[in-house]
């Protein structure tokens, strides 16, 4: 069957039977490829139970259904594993962790800006149920990193306190403080300035007026990392 050159769509032939089966072949690769995002691309193993139309980029040491596809965009088609290859310059929002990355020398990459030596901006979100007076989150500041900013959001309704603050280790307050404890009440940032982080540290909530007794918070760590120049 003849193909386009990039995207490999199926082009109809000449006297072409069944002319449906090409043509939607041909949308759906569209559909799919069209403003890309994906779950993610980190799980080396196929979802059990996929829906029509998602997308994962496969990562190495793929298994299952996914092994020697690695890298590919693998989309769930019509009951069965479509793989697209991409090519040099897609661009691609991983929805998972909240970044783009970018395919060159084929792999995918977070998208750095433009130069030899530069960032990248990414956030890290994670959850985290705090108990008694402080509590300390699993969740690391990345090391040798450059904080923006955090914000959070309270996703179950925090109990035994009048509010609470969140810092890190000698600076309990640095993030916001009088934060609220209601569903949904935010920490917007940012409420400080950036500041830059050599080793891997956790956030501290600290408990006004009590201790945590319940609830749960959704915490994003918005920072940047610098990238080393290119290899010579």
């Amino acid at each position: 069957m003849l193909e386009t050159p990039k995207l490999s769509l199926p082009l109809l032939a000449a006297g072409q039977a069944q002319k449906h089966i090409p043509v939607n072949e041909a949308l759906s690769r569209l559909d799919a490829l069209f403003m890309l995002s994906v779950f993610g691309r980190s799980a080396v193993t196929p979802p059990a139970s996929p829906s029509e139309g998602d997308r994962w980029i496969v990562p190495a040491g793929a298994t299952g259904d996914w092994a020697g596809d690695e890298q590919r965009i693998a989309v769930w088609i019509n009951g069965g594993w479509d793989y697209i290859e991409p090519l040099v310059g897609w661009r691609c929002w991983v929805e998972d962790e909240g970044i783009e990355v970018l395919f060159d020398n084929g792999v995918w990459s977070a998208l750095i800006v433009p130069g030899g030596g530069a960032g990248v901006i990414q956030v890290l979100n994670f959850e985290h149920a705090p108990t008694g007076s402080v509590s300390d989150t699993a969740g690391l500041i990345p090391a040798n990193s450059v904080v923006f900013g955090i914000t959070a959001r309270v996703i179950q309704p925090l109990t035994g306190v009048g509010g609470w603050s969140l810092g890190v280790n000698g600076a309990p307050t640095r993030y916001g403080s009088g934060l609220g404890i209601a569903l949904n009440a935010v920490l917007k940032g940012p409420s400080t300035a950036p500041m830059s982080f050599m080793s891997g540290v956790p956030l501290r909530l600290t408990g006004e007026g009590g201790s945590f007794t319940g609830g749960r918070v959704a915490i994003s760590i918005h920072y940047m990392t610098l990238a080393v120049p290119d290899a010579v």
